[in-house]
């Protein structure tokens, strides 16, 4: 018998636009990163770094040797300290909160570990309806405190021009660790749960979602400026299946989130094929990978969300004439309008030279696309 492939009406709910509409009542803010989030004219581009706090610096390398990821996402001085390195080091525009989107998955009842060389794996993967009914509905406040902990030592540390970044999985991504048990390359198990139980699956992803929108909305409240959702595998789905499978999902996660005021980046890889989707599902701000174009880019969303990308992170190992060479050519396409972060197209790899990275914030902060307007007038 062909599985039923429309989900129960109780589980995708909610209204048909995703998107506010008429003028803007937040206040205007001050910084530049969040100027631009609200594609407001800014002094230079604002920009930071996916994973600009990790492995790549000496200083996180020197408290891993220490203390396991987890046991810095535990400990909220720990977690704030890290957070803190690139900021102080780089001088960028944004700091983003250190944690990890699987965190909510240990008090859900995941048995999670990470294991060196081969990453997360969890060891009581859902693959039916009885696993999805054994995960717990958690209350992040409670059974996550040291992440709004963490929040709040952050405000307190951070400069004023300097905003807090929070963050979580996207709904597909964190239910495909999840089912998978780990990290994959085919998505076959993640798919076949999609395809051969739809009910299951759209059980599953009202779970997720509602948590992940505790989660941030709980983020928020302790103090982050700005939320991100990385969606990061999003890209291994056609555009119909993200459209039946996925958007409802995350569509009601974005309108929950704009209860919380602050904007939201909307972020996932090999998406080139979903932008659209991705722009009806909701955020504030598009974040690109390396693959698109950004000059086309901005000409099909530019107008609707800000855009926020998208250097491929394997040009902070190229000599630094060819580095700069392809960080102009990212600051060329973004053009001189308002709503434009730059940032990679992924997270910075562990092996990438300090230097390199340092040199990019420079480039970018000494940019100035008016003058090439200004001088494309003359």
């Amino acid at each position: 018998m062909t599985p039923q492939r429309t989900p129960p009406t109780h589980l995708i709910d909610g209204e048909e636009s995703t998107r506010p509409e008429g003028p803007d009542p937040r206040p205007e803010p001050t910084s530049r990163f969040l100027r631009a989030c609200r594609r407001l004219p800014v002094d230079r581009i604002p920009v930071w770094l996916m994973r600009q706090a990790g492995r790549y610096m000496s200083e996180y390398r020197a408290l891993r040797a220490r203390y396991s990821l987890l046991e810095i996402c535990a400990e909220p001085e720990l977690a704030a300290e890290v957070t803190l390195q690139p900021v102080q080091a780089l001088g960028v525009d944004a700091a983003i909160l250190f944690a990890d989107i699987l965190l909510p998955l240990i008090p859900m009842g995941a048995d999670l570990a990470f294991v060196k060389g081969e990453g997360p794996i969890i060891y009581n993967p859902v693959r039916s309806a009885g696993d999805v009914l054994r995960l717990r509905r958690i209350d992040p406040e409670i059974e996550l405190p040291s992440v709004p902990e963490t929040i709040r030592l952050l405000r307190k540390e951070l400069p004023p021009e300097v905003p807090l970044i929070g963050f979580a999985g996207g709904p597909f991504t964190v239910a495909s660790y999840l089912v998978e048990g780990g990290p994959t390359r085919h998505f076959r198990t993640v798919k076949g749960l999609m395809y051969e139980q739809p009910w299951t699956w759209h059980r599953l992803m009202q779970l997720l979602r509602d948590i992940i929108l505790d989660y941030l909305t709980e983020q928020a409240r302790a103090g982050a400026q700005a939320l991100q959702i990385f969606d990061s595998w999003v890209g291994a789905l056609s555009p119909e299946d993200y459209q039946e499978y996925v958007q409802p999902h995350t569509a009601y996660l974005m309108r929950g989130l704009r209860k919380t005021g602050v904007p939201v980046i909307h972020f996932g890889t090999g998406t080139a094929t979903l932008l659209d989707l991705m722009v009806e599902a909701g955020g504030d701000v598009l974040g690109l990978d390396w693959r698109v174009p950004l000059d086309q880019a901005r000409r099909r969303f530019g107008s609707r969300v800000a855009l926020q990308g998208n250097l491929d992170p394997i040009a902070l190992f190229a000599p630094r004439e060819e580095l700069e060479r392809q960080v102009m050519r990212v600051l060329h396409q973004a053009g001189p309008e308002p709503g434009y972060i730059f940032n990679l197209g992924h997270g910075i790899l562990p092996e990438t030279p300090v230097d390199n990275v340092r040199a990019v914030v420079e480039m970018v902060h000494t940019y100035r696309p008016q003058d090439e307007q200004e001088a494309g007038d003359e």
